[in-house]
């Protein structure tokens, strides 16, 4: 099935600004990039020109000798067919862009001579690409104030719903909802809590979506989920180095152990025993650039602004999609999850991890607090508005220790709790049904 996607709209403001700068889109593999770029170069432009340089490295050539634009156009006609360059009506876009450094210096002089509308694309772009052919690497000028570079991210849980068919009317209704801390009704709720744990299994990655919208089976989307865990451990055999190769998966496939021990900070004795920073950190860095996970890290002070009391050994690891995350723990967990059947930790960390799904696409930034010899954790702190807010995170509806110390201490404005329940205020207490962390 064709799905919304939200980054169609930042295309369109992108354009519709006009600015002499080149759109750089970066995301992990299979996020749908390429699909969301080529439908609005098509259906907006009148002449769009797609260049793939891993599916035709030859296209390298494009951009080997002079990087002046008439010499590049000219480059282009000569490798691609049947090519049209609609001054001022032109989309070029350059797809895995990471498989030609030159291609990438070359956005600034394309950004200047702003004839055509320029939109690049790449999944690995923060990492060393080496290339099949273990070629030397390539210099790169990266063409600081010539690109804006942002980043696309699998489906977050309203544009799930939107698959699901609920239209903008309901959601609209269910913010007036978060935004007032009203009590839902019974059957409102139990709806959108059921298609919360879908979105747990299912997660949003475009083709398992389209997958399970189009046959309703879990089975089927399980099968998705490996194809694309395949194809990053492909892609780590292809471009990660041969000091890394063994360790990156090795890290990634042990986020279900961190996550289901009562304290989710991250451990390297969790990936093996005796493991260390000096042994596993470049693979987490691996991991990060790639996209496929996030680090959330701890504060010493739950203080504006977070970023001065930052722990750089204190951190937890989070995977960006929930689908993949739940994947990682198993077929029977999934039913779990979906049946609402699964107890223990790992449940707590199933959702802390989904409500991080939710706040980090929508680009908010979150720490952690968790002092030393101290059972009181704040899942999530949040800056708004030049102040802390809290964010409690609750698989069931249980009781907020941690929240009610941290709200006597610190007095944030407001506090967010999220539970398995739903909504109520107390003072500057909201709770909130866990589906509405995508209002936050």
């Amino acid at each position: 099935m064709k799905l919304r996607r939200k980054f169609y709209d930042r295309l369109m403001e992108w354009k519709a600004k006009g600015a002499r700068e080149c759109l750089l889109v970066n995301g992990a593999r299979q996020v749908g990039k390429t699909f969301i770029i080529e439908q609005f170069g098509i259906a907006e432009y009148e002449s769009y020109l797609y260049i793939n340089f891993l599916q035709n490295p030859q296209h390298k050539a494009i951009f080997e000798g002079s990087l002046e634009p008439m010499e590049i156009y000219k480059r282009i006609s000569l490798y691609m067919s049947n090519v049209r360059l609609v001054p001022d009506n032109t989309l070029i876009f350059l797809d895995e862009i990471q498989a030609c450094k030159k291609a990438r210096t070359a956005l600034k002089f394309l950004a200047l001579d702003g004839r055509f509308d320029i939109v690049a694309s790449g999944s690995l772009l923060g990492i060393h690409y080496e290339g099949a052919d273990d070629a030397p690497p390539e210099e790169t000028s990266i063409p600081v104030g010539y690109e804006r570079e942002v980043r696309m991210h699998a489906l977050d849980f309203e544009e799930y719903l939107w698959a699901c068919g609920v239209g903008a009317e309901a959601i609209c209704a269910l913010r007036e909802y978060a935004r007032t801390s009203e009590r839902l009704p019974d059957q409102v709720l139990k709806r959108y809590q059921g298609l919360l744990r879908e979105y747990l299994v299912v997660g949003g990655m475009p083709e398992v979506v389209s997958t399970f919208m189009d046959t309703h089976s879990f089975d089927e989307a399980f099968l998705v989920q490996e194809k694309i865990l395949n194809a990053y451990e492909d892609d780590v055999d292809k471009y990660a180095s041969n000091v890394d190769k063994p360790k990156i998966m090795r890290l990634y496939r042990s986020v279900p152990r961190q996550l289901a021990k009562e304290n989710t900070k991250f451990q390297y004795s969790k990936v093996e025993r005796g493991g260390s920073a000096r042994k596993f950190g470049t693979a987490i860095d691996w991991l990060i650039d790639a996209g496929l996970v996030c680090a959330v890290h701890n504060v010493s002070v739950p203080l504006f602004p977070l970023a001065a009391y930052e722990e750089p050994s204190e951190f937890k690891i989070y995977v960006t999609d929930t689908g993949l995350l739940t994947h990682l723990f198993g077929r029977e967990a999934q039913v779990a999850l979906v049946r609402n059947t699964l107890k223990g930790p790992a449940k707590g960390g199933i959702y802390e991890n989904l409500v991080f799904d939710l706040l980090h696409k929508r680009g908010i930034e979150v720490r952690y607090y968790k002092r030393a010899n101290n059972a009181q954790e704040i899942e999530f702190l949040m800056e708004r508005g030049g102040e802390v807010v809290p964010v409690e995170v609750k698989s069931s509806k249980g009781a907020t220790v941690s929240l009610n110390a941290f709200l006597e201490q610190y007095e944030p404005t407001v506090a967010y709790k999220l539970v398995d329940g739903n909504s109520g205020k107390s003072g500057p207490k909201v709770t909130l049904p866990q589906f509405m962390g995508m209002f936050l």
